[in-house]
């Protein structure tokens, strides 16, 4: 490309072409055109977000399975995890995943970003990002004084908790010695307490409801609807972006910046096809290289979880709400009044808490549901029961992407590399067993079964870990790939102000940037990240740091709760 580029026609221009409208993108879409200043073209190539399984928070495992609002994607087989394909959807639709997520809403805990920070991620420590945090939202029922939003986009709230089971979650793991928390995105992560959503006046709060939806009413804002194939340069220069629509290719000019948000499994993708990643592995792929960065692709991590089931003695939980007739209620009383079940993620109490002593932040999250039943709407044939989602939060496995092909249009290869360091076996047992030590208080005495899953017959540690490598499942949290840090570590692949190392004018803002993996779910971080990266590519200076000090348990040296 370096002849120049008097000879390209380019289909339409923008000062910033943004690819992706998820999560990170419709953050940048809304704040880039927000003066009017620029101009700003978004590339999706997903569909329309209308439509009641989207909208409605009850729906979510169904826009998650529907090939129509999801890429498809599914790892190689998982060596650690009996040779299984792992799903890893990602969103394919407007708002991207989230449009298709479980909708909890998770900043991840202060010291998280301190790591960041010391990992060359300069910037980026809780003091930095908190601002960015509190000028995302708008909060609900959160801790005052505790550097909650008031006025932002995104609307956080809780579910009303009416099911008594929510309540007995909180007072069992009170019972069993750990702390409760008003607030886990306020100052005090740790402990049991309500979970927070991003459903706002009964619907979805998705980026693109909370930011794209509201600024694609400006002149200067234009949403395309194309598939993005890669980056283009003049020398190391990115200049636009070559784009398919149905079986024509065509380009678009960012006369600023090409601003890349899209996903943290494609994200990487583009950036090879682009010429932006291992030389050797490019070369494989008859890909030129522009810039030699080994760590694209790589550091890729997420979150396992396994569902502990416990059987239901009385007829309370959303068991009774699985039949036809019960949905067919739910569904017209949230199509016409935006009420009732159908306006909550159901996943209404949660806790964070900490493995060991000397672990000085938690390590294990807890997402509860008066109901047993799989993340893809399968139900048990056991009946009534309630589960915990439960897994660790900073496994040490790495994984890696890597393309298929040269061709865009091919899905790339992920490996996960789950469970293949020896300490998330042991992290893992121990999440199963503390379950097991929470559901067996008093609290759930009125409540309480047999143990559907794992079972009364697996107790050894031979046994759990046949469990969970049969049973994990991702909690959906990929990310890593295209890791931030300080120019001068070759691992790293953005600066701490997104700009891609090596080349000019090609920023990444998504999940893929994250040196390390935060507490909890990523939608939260996700947005904060694009709301700082907005800043950086318009040159403003950073929002002031936070002094807001979290809390660490002060028991933390010699107890784990």
């Amino acid at each position: 490309m370096s002849h120049g580029v008097d000879h390209i026609d380019f289909a339409q221009e923008a000062d910033y072409v943004v690819v992706g409208s998820g999560s990170a993108g419709s953050v940048a879409a809304a704040r880039l055109s927000e003066d009017g200043r620029h101009s700003v073209l978004v590339l999706e190539y997903g569909g329309t977000d209308f439509g009641p399984f989207i909208q409605m928070p009850a729906a979510l495992s169904y826009p998650m399975n529907m090939a129509r609002y999801d890429w498809g994607f599914g790892t190689e087989p998982e060596p650690n995890m009996n040779n299984r394909k792992m799903a890893t959807p990602r969103g394919k639709v407007i708002g991207g995943s989230s449009s298709i997520n479980g909708m909890v809403y998770v900043r991840g805990h202060a010291r998280d970003f301190d790591h960041w920070q010391e990992s060359g991620a300069k910037g980026w420590s809780y003091a930095d990002v908190q601002p960015y945090f509190e000028r995302a939202e708008t909060s609900h029922g959160g801790a005052e004084g505790e550097g909650r939003g008031t006025s932002g986009p995104l609307h956080v709230g809780r579910g009303p908790r009416d099911n008594p089971l929510f309540k007995a979650f909180v007072d069992a793991g009170n019972q069993a010695g750990f702390q409760t928390t008003q607030d886990y995105n306020g100052l005090k992560q740790e402990g049991f307490g309500a979970m927070e959503q991003t459903v706002y006046k009964g619907r979805r709060w998705s980026a693109a409801n909370a930011y794209l939806r509201p600024a694609l009413k400006r002149e200067n804002l234009r949403l395309m609807s194309c598939f993005a194939r890669k980056v283009i340069f003049d020398g190391k220069r990115a200049i636009g972006v070559e784009i398919q629509r149905g079986d024509n290719i065509e380009r678009v000019r960012a006369r600023r910046e090409v601003v890349l948000a899209a996903s943290s499994i494609n994200s990487p993708k583009i950036l090879m096809l682009s010429g932006i990643g291992p030389a050797d592995h490019l070369a494989q792929h008859g890909i030129e290289t522009v810039a030699d960065r080994p760590g694209v692709g790589g550091n890729l991590q997420d979150h396992l979880e396994v569902y502990v089931q416990q059987a239901c003695i009385q007829p309370i939980t959303l068991y009774s709400k699985l039949n036809l007739f019960s949905k067919a209620l739910i569904g017209a009383q949230w199509l016409f009044f935006k009420t009732g079940l159908g306006a909550s993620n159901q996943f209404e109490s949660a806790a964070f808490v900490r493995s060991k002593p000397g672990v000085d932040y938690p390590d294990i999250q807890y997402h509860f549901l008066p109901v047993a039943i799989r993340y893809d709407g399968t139900a048990p044939a056991e009946g009534h029961g309630f589960q915990a989602h439960v897994g660790p939060m900073r496994s040490k496995s790495r994984g890696r992407i890597t393309l298929a092909s040269g061709d865009p249009l091919e899905s790339p290869r992920i490996r996960f590399n789950y469970m293949d360091h020896e300490d998330d076996w042991a992290d893992f047992r121990h999440c199963i067993r503390l379950t097991r030590e929470i559901f067996s208080q008093p609290a759930f005495a009125p409540y309480r079964g047999k143990e559907i899953q794992p079972g009364a017959g697996v107790e050894s540690d031979e046994q759990i870990d046949a469990f969970i490598a049969e049973h994990a499942e991702s909690a959906y949290h990929p990310c890593g790939t295209v890791k931030m840090g300080s120019a001068d570590d070759r691992d790293a692949v953005v600066d701490p102000e997104c700009r891609v190392i090596g080349v000019e004018g090609l920023r990444v803002i998504d999940t893929s940037i994250f040196p390390r993996i935060t507490n909890g779910n990523l939608n939260g971080p996700a947005i904060m990240a694009a709301e700082k990266a907005s800043d950086h590519i318009l040159g403003k200076p950073a929002l002031p740091r936070s002094n807001l000090e979290p809390w660490i348990n002060p028991n933390w040296r010699h107890s784990d709760r």
